[in-house]
This record gives structure tokens, sequence and C-alpha cells, in this order.
């Protein structure tokens, strides 16, 4: 049972899809994060309000949202901080951070000690055609490389697009985006600005 104030965003915002990447080992620190005890996504009862509005606008123009991460237990920030620290192995570095050190994740901003997630009120997400099949945003998800920044001038002219149509809808529902990932927003008015929660996800 989740806190009151948190609901399951499958639930809350039907007609969406989850991969709740931290609850396997298909992420960055290659296995399952603390406090992710099931594949679901969680968020603030405030957050479903506003993804409602993201959803029905994606649906106007036959589109859909899929959810990575949204409320995030802060014993799982704890344990990004434990494994950057840990001596590279590797197995995650070319799909994940090909390009910079793991000991930079946490100065550039890719790894934070409190992470806006914790609170309730970020999500990170994509859109999707109706079958499932991911728009091409020029990167995928947790791809902590500059391809990841909002305006990276690398991308194609539909990647951007594609990019842009995602932070226009988000924009438009009450979102700030976050500029090193094209995947990542927060909503300006989150219900929980200094809280920062640990209950795990079950």
């Amino acid at each position: 049972m989740l806190p009151q104030g948190f609901v399951y965003l499958d639930e809350a915002v039907p007609g969406t899809m989850s991969d709740a990447k931290y609850a396997g080992a298909d992420n960055f620190v290659g296995a399952p994060v603390d406090g992710y005890c099931v594949p679901r996504v969680v968020g603030s009862v405030e957050l479903a309000q506003a993804l409602l509005r993201v959803r029905d606008a994606a649906a106007a123009m036959r589109l859909k949202l899929l959810f990575w991460d949204a409320y995030r237990p802060q014993r799982a920030v704890d344990h990004f901080i434990r494994w950057s620290k840990e001596p590279e192995d590797g197995r995650t570095k070319a799909a994940h951070y090909p390009r910079i050190a793991k000991t930079e994740l946490i100065p550039q901003g890719y790894v934070a000690e409190k992470s806006g997630h914790s609170r309730g009120g970020t999500i990170d997400l994509t859109l999707t055609t109706l079958s499932g099949a991911p728009l091409d945003m020029g990167g995928d998800f947790d791809l902590m490389d500059e391809r990841s920044h909002h305006g990276f001038p690398g991308c194609t002219a539909e990647q951007t697009k594609n990019r842009l149509l995602l932070r226009r809808l988000m924009e438009q529902a009450g979102f700030a985006a976050y500029s090193a990932e094209w995947w990542h927003y927060r909503l300006e008015n989150e219900p929980y600005p200094d809280t920062y929660f640990d209950f795990p996800i079950i």
C-alpha cells in the first residue's frame, strides 16, 4: 500500500504504458535498484492529474505516453551514489555514459545526492505511437551524454521535432524541463517541494 497522496500511475493515468527501468537490470547500475520491489511507476496525485492532461493532448495526436520512472525512494538515490563511487567494471558504460568517466556523473549533474524524483513531482517519460513504438528522440533513457541535452545540435530534424513536441505537451500541462535530459520533467507546482520520501515501491 502506498502512503496517502501517492498513486500507481498505470491506475491513475490509464491508457499509458510503463517500463520501470530501476526495478530490473536494464539501467545504468545494471541491477535492480534499492526500493524498487515491483516493476510499477508511482507518483503523487498531483503529478498524475497533470499527466492526464498530457495523455489527452498526446492522444489527440494519436500518440501515447511511456513512463520510465517517477517517484524514487531516497534509498534508491543512495544506491546510485554508492554505485558511482565503486570501481568501473564497464558493464553499462557503453550504453549509459560512453564519453565520460563514472566519477564525473555527479559533478556533471547526471546523478544527484538529492533528487526531485524523491519528492514525487518528477517524471521520466517519452512518447510512443499507438502501437507502443517509442518516437525517435536521438538517444535512449538515461544516456548520460551531451546527446541527451535539449538543443543538442547533432539531432536530426525528426528527432528535434519529437523532443520539442514532448516538451511542448509537458510545459502546457505545468511541467518544467531539465536541460541535460530530454526525458526528465518536474511539476512546477509540486506538492511536496521540501520532502524527500523513502517508502519502497511495493
